[in-house]
């Protein structure tokens, strides 16, 4: 069975638990994407993140400030 830690970080998010990490609201997170700001992957249609890409939206905007 795989490490639970490991799983976690690659687990993909759904727009609501990416905008509740970022704490904005999910039309933001839908912004940030179509703007190509917040990578995403679609899977039948429905939008996913990798936290692995969400911590790195966050950093780049932590140096830009």
């Amino acid at each position: 069975m795989a490490d639970r830690k490991e799983t976690g970080s690659k687990r993909l998010l759904k727009p609501k638990e990416a905008a509740r990490y970022l704490s904005i609201s999910v039309r933001t997170v839908k912004r940030l994407t179509a703007r190509g700001e917040l990578p995403h992957v679609r899977i039948g249609g429905s939008m996913r993140f990798v936290m692995a890409d969400v911590l790195a939206y966050v950093a780049r905007r932590r140096s830009d400030g």
